[in-house]
């Protein structure tokens, strides 16, 4: 038996067509049922739905033999992950160029960013990208007082919480409603496979067409792989 590990929103319908590409079709729309380990038209392949910051946990413990998680998910895992080995239990083979979008740092329309920056002043920064935020702050030798939040994270700014947030972004209108604006781009964002080690070699023949199909369709978007 196969598991793949998939988080219900964007990430799942996104992948869709590359499990298709694997002649893998889900047999249950995750939104109208409520099961949490659905089956697929191949019997020994299963869907698994976990939160998405779970994705990497249930992959790298065995949980999972597969799964797909955003890159911003991945390295804070990686950055959470009190064992020596750090993210050596996962195997990132793929980029799946699926849910994109950009980290970028934003601020109240009236605050002025650049100023503040310059002068050495000390920004808190409200985020749930607690790592990403600290490395790339770090690197332009800003000092930070990092705030974790886990939603609505434009309120930060607006109730003076925080003088800026980092955060995901898609289309920037949710920004722009509450009168945010985006300073600086941090990292963009992709899902990427993620693949557990041991299963890789124990169930070999059967994960190696399911990754390869996957790299298929990202070489052919026009197979219905949204770009």
């Amino acid at each position: 038996m196969i598991t793949l590990a998939l988080s219900k929103g964007r990430i799942f319908d996104d992948s869709l067509p590359l499990l298709r590409a694997a002649g893998i079709e889900v047999l249950e729309d995750p939104e109208k049922s409520r099961k949490l380990i659905i089956g697929t038209t191949r019997p020994d392949v299963r869907v698994v739905l976990v939160r998405a910051s779970d994705v990497p946990t249930y992959v790298q413990h065995g949980g999972a033999d597969l799964g797909v998680a955003g890159l911003d998910v991945l390295l804070e895992h990686s950055a959470g992950d009190s064992s020596d080995s750090g993210n050596a239990g996962l195997y990132r083979p793929l980029d799946l160029q699926i849910a994109r979008c950009r980290m970028s740092v934003a601020v109240r329309e009236d605050f002025d960013y650049a100023s503040a920056v310059q002068q050495g002043s000390r920004l808190r920064v409200a985020t749930k990208y607690t790592h990403i935020a600290r490395q790339h702050f770090a690197s332009k030798g800003v000092h930070v007082d990092l705030i974790k939040l886990y939603g609505s994270m434009e309120l930060a700014p607006l109730t003076g919480l925080a003088d800026a947030i980092v955060d995901l972004v898609s289309t920037g209108s949710t920004l722009k409603a509450n009168h945010l604006v985006e300073v600086e781009h941090v990292m963009d964002i992709s899902a990427r496979l993620v693949v557990n080690p041991a299963a890789l070699k124990l169930k070999r023949l059967a994960l190696r067409p399911v990754i390869e199909a996957f790299e298929r369709a990202i070489a052919q978007p026009a197979a219905g792989v949204p770009a």
